[in-house]
């Protein structure tokens, strides 16, 4: 039994990246014997067990056959006689399938090394093809590594086109996509992401209103910077969370009728980044520079972003105005602080107490509210 760091922990080290998880790979062993040492099965499908002590995932060594279409149409074998090298042909890009054996040495039978030192991401066999998430992650490893210069290699790009044009592709679960786009966002370029979909042709498959948006691919990187990945590249300079970075990208096509229904169509985006996007779009018409002189515009923002309870929803729209209409001039959230702070200067208990009931509180409500926000810059009381 031979116990070996494979992966992003051995990448990572020599890239000189902080490791965050650390996988092992096990040859020569069974799940019996990895009960008996401790280790509990993590995994109903996969021959992975959890460390008794550090709860690192340790992974018996095994083989995979195409049996069916998608990416889960594999069967596989494992067991003792499984080799180092078998276990290695199976997995996705050579920078992936660097090890280091128990005295730390490193292995490379798949040319990762030579590939990690030219900053080249390319497919070990051409069994890359047989699992459609292998595009995905091809375009996410770019996302995340171009900013090390990384690139794709001519020969895997090559595979990722013809598997955009293949059946595999339709079988990817919505969950799946959404899975690996959301982790997309977070890396230090997502916009790699969609390009390299884009440029593949698996784009117009998985979000063909995007694919739209971001117009026709020209030979040799001669286009034009689409308006949604300039906007993801703005949020992305401003530091911004996944969920603003990600209502970014789709506000614009997000618009008109139907609104974000194709979206939600596609994938399963999760409820928090949907509301964010429900709430620009409610609130948009406060960001051009002109409706910031109407007191009844500042208002509904307060309220839709409902500032006083959730601080933060109002800082992510704050954070997006600057993102989708760059030309607004500074002093905005001082703005909306004084106007919030106006706002809440007026106490319905105190109309009540002055015998305004029912809808006439609110209609009463509402206008003194303008009238406070209005006097902050003599602002005209639009009610």
């Amino acid at each position: 039994m031979k116990i070996y760091l494979v992966g992003g922990a051995v990448r990572d080290r020599l890239l000189n990246i902080p490791v965050k998880d650390r996988d092992w790979l096990v040859v020569g062993a069974t799940e019996e014997v990895m009960l008996k040492l401790g280790y509990t099965k993590a995994d109903g499908l996969f021959p992975v067990f959890l460390h008794p002590e550090t709860g690192e995932e340790y992974a018996l060594a095994r083989r995979e056959t195409k049996t069916a279409p998608g990416y889960k149409g594999f069967s596989v074998e494992y067991g003792p006689d499984v080799t180092l090298d078998e276990d290695l042909q199976r997995r996705d890009f050579t920078i992936n399938a660097l090890v280091e054996d128990e005295q730390g040495e490193l292995i490379d039978r798949v040319g990762g090394l030579e590939d990690l030192e030219q900053r080249r991401l390319r497919h070990i066999t051409p069994a890359f093809e047989e699992d459609p998430v292998r595009l995905l992650r091809g375009a996410r490893f770019i996302a995340r590594f171009s900013k090390y210069g990384f690139s794709l290699s001519h020969d895997t790009f090559g595979l990722m086109k013809q598997m955009a044009t293949t059946d595999e592709l339709a079988t990817l679960k919505r969950e799946r996509v959404w899975q690996e786009m959301a982790r997309a966002m977070a890396e230090p370029e997502p916009w790699r992401f969609f390009e390299i979909l884009h440029r593949c042709g698996a784009l117009a498959t998985l979000l063909p209103k995007l694919a739209e948006a971001m117009g026709t691919e020209q030979p040799h990187g001669d286009n034009e910077v689409s308006p949604p990945i300039k906007a993801l590249k703005r949020a992305v300079a401003l530091d911004a969370e996944p969920m603003v970075r990600f209502v970014a990208l789709f506000y614009e096509i997000c618009q008109g009728p139907g609104g974000s229904r194709w979206l939600t169509r596609s994938l399963p985006v999760k409820r928090d980044y949907l509301d964010l996007l429900d709430l620009l779009q409610g609130a948009a018409r406060f960001f051009p520079p002109a409706a910031q002189q109407d007191a009844a515009a500042t208002l509904d923002l307060l309220i839709r972003s409902r500032a006083q309870q959730h601080p933060e929803r109002l800082s992510r729209l704050l954070l997006l105005g600057q993102v989708l209409w760059p030309e607004l001039g500074d002093g905005i959230s001082d703005w909306l602080n004084q106007a919030n702070q106006a706002k809440e200067s007026i106490s319905p208990s105190a109309l009540n107490n002055e015998g305004f009931q029912g809808s006439e509180l609110g209609r009463e409500l509402r206008e003194r509210q303008l009238q406070a926000i209005a006097a902050l810059r003599e602002l005209p009381d639009h009610a």
